[in-house]
């Protein structure tokens, strides 16, 4: 697993990667309804990988969900007391995330059109979305191996036309894809449950996952390709056979038994981006939370002076739930720990 150190360490970088070593950045979500004041905190705090943030606060179409059924195309869907379903025909709730998504770049344009380098979009992955929308009859789209395959397709001219949208806006910018996958495991182990609750959807085979998402993140991003989860048991082989050019996770919830595929992954030069803060208020120093990157490291095996070219820090998970206050802490404190990590650069 562990390198080789009579690699000279400049020609071990992550040659290809859309952001510079000792780079930070965040996971999407942001406390609040302001987005100028949201995107300007993200340009300031993280100009190496700056990112539109969501502001879930705002309602209806502003979440994770909301916000990418939004993209689909040929699929309209609607909200219901259960949450988001496939419906007849476009309503207010699309019509309302769509509003919401052309506001927010409308706000990225003015405060980053002269961008250069990496700048990161997120939005839920194929799996994730198949969990969370229902089909007309209330279960899940999980549910239904074709209803998966239409709602990926769906999602995937959505994604190339807002990609597309976003490069024309900031056409100096190199565009970084994040899919959001929390609910990948849960797909895997067969627990989706099912509308009555007392049940629970069949398992996908593994091979199914791995070509559906490699199908949509193969979209054509001009940067790199993200997929994050922060929930426990990342198939991290899975997500890289996929094609992710990074893995990202939170590190409070890496165990030894992940040492391997994590090993391999760097090995292979997958890019781990490392929750090392909560999501949430708490008190955390730029000294702890290097120590819990350099320690992960270490049981690694691996050379020091690749850490920087390797990890990108970010916050445990998108920071929808924290206090403004803290937030922008988040940002700074991640920044800092990426810069840190220079100092370990030989």
């Amino acid at each position: 697993m562990a390198a080789n150190s009579e690699v000279p360490a400049q020609s071990r970088d992550f040659v290809g990667r859309s952001w510079p070593p000792g780079t930070a950045t965040g996971i999407g979500s942001w406390p609040g309804t302001d987005v100028d004041e949201a995107v300007r905190t993200v340009l300031g705090e993280l100009a190496d990988l700056p990112y539109l943030p969501e502001l879930p606060a705002r309602g209806i179409g502003a979440e994770l969900i909301g916000r990418t059924a939004g993209l689909l195309v040929d699929m309209p869907v609607e909200v219901q007391p259960s949450g988001w379903r496939v419906t007849a025909r476009p309503g207010r709730d699309v019509r309302r995330a769509r509003d919401l998504l052309t506001r927010d770049l409308d706000s990225l344009q003015r405060h980053a059109e002269t961008h250069t380098g990496a700048l990161k979009v997120q939005f839920a992955g194929p799996w994730t979305l198949a969990a969370g929308v229902e089909l007309p009859s209330g279960h899940r789209i999980v549910s239904d191996h074709g209803a998966t395959r239409d709602l990926a397709a769906s999602l995937t001219e959505g994604l190339r036309a807002a990609l597309s949208d976003l490069a024309a806006r900031i056409p100096q910018a190199t565009v970084v894809l994040q899919l959001d996958e929390p609910s990948l495991p849960t797909v895997l182990a067969g627990k989706v449950p099912t509308p009555s609750g007392y049940g629970t959807v069949p398992a996908v085979e593994a091979s199914v996952v791995e070509s559906t998402l490699r199908d949509v993140l193969d979209v054509g991003a001009t940067g790199s390709r993200v997929v994050h989860c922060c929930a426990g048991d990342v198939p991290v082989p899975l997500l890289r056979a996929a094609g992710a050019d990074a893995v990202s996770v939170d590190l409070a919830l890496i165990t030894s038994a992940d040492y391997d595929a994590l090993g391999e992954a760097v090995d292979a030069r997958t890019s781990l981006w490392l929750g090392v803060l909560p999501a949430v208020d708490a008190e955390v120093t730029l000294a702890a939370a290097r120590g819990r990157v350099e320690r992960l490291w270490s049981a690694l095996g691996f050379d020091p002076g690749r850490l920087a070219a390797a990890v990108v820090p970010t916050p445990a998970c998108g920071l929808a739930g924290a206090s403004p206050a803290y937030a922008r802490r988040a940002m700074a404190l991640v920044r800092d720990v990426g810069r840190a990590l220079l100092d370990l650069t030989d």
